[in-house]
């Protein structure tokens, strides 16, 4: 049902451009200039409705529970840790983060009114990992680390366009799925789960559970 909502703005895509197509080149040249920058605007409309079903098509479904990746740790300096995640498909990325505590992001479009009652889970993207330091004072003066994981590639933000006017339309609503911020630790690993509700990250070996235990 997911592919089914990229599939129909594809198709409307499709459309815009087979009557663009025929705006420009159907009879002949009455109105040149009206006729032809109708037919423009049909083609723009529709290479822009081709770029926002890229980047929904971007999204995994969300049917049930699942594993997004695991985040590992090793640290290099007082507060200054090397990450590690490694996504559900296995691929790695590493990354510097500073501080004492880490988390992880994830966009989400959830489905309501008749998209809902129709069985279409929401989707997501994991969007960034980020450090956090425990004292106001440190947050405040030490260096900061934010790193994105996924974006658009295609110059249009789906995501970005419905914040703030999500809550007055009756089909989507464009949230943020986030990690509790947990303890970075010298050798510590964590798995990170996604449900309808947002992320979770579990501790997955001795250091991860003894650094959570600490914190807690």
């Amino acid at each position: 049902m997911y592919i089914a909502i990229v599939f129909l703005i594809a198709i409307l895509a499709l459309l815009l451009i087979f009557w663009g197509a025929r705006v420009l080149l159907g009879g002949n040249w009455f109105f040149g200039f009206i006729r032809g920058s109708v037919g423009l605007l049909f083609f723009g409309v529709a290479l822009l409705i081709v770029l926002v079903a890229a980047d929904v098509y971007s999204y995994r479904n969300l049917a049930e529970e699942h594993s997004v990746g695991t985040v590992s740790f090793r640290k290099v300096g007082e507060q200054h840790f090397e990450a590690k995640f490694s996504d559900a498909d296995g691929l790695a990325q590493s990354f510097e983060l500073h501080g004492d505590q880490w988390q992880l992001d994830a966009r989400m479009l959830k489905w309501k009114g008749p998209l809902a009652r129709w069985g279409i889970q929401p989707a997501y993207r994991l969007d960034r990992l980020s450090g956090r330091y425990l004292t106001l004072q440190d947050e405040r003066s030490k260096q900061r680390s934010v790193h994105q994981l996924t974006g658009s590639n295609y110059g249009v933000d789906v995501w970005q366009s419905l914040r703030g006017i999500d809550k007055k339309l009756s089909f989507v609503d464009a949230v943020y799925g986030s990690a509790t911020f947990l303890p970075m630790e010298d050798g510590a690993v964590y798995e990170v789960r996604i449900t309808h509700s947002g992320l979770l990250a579990r501790p997955l070996n001795k250091q991860a559970t003894s650094a959570l235990n600490e914190w807690q």
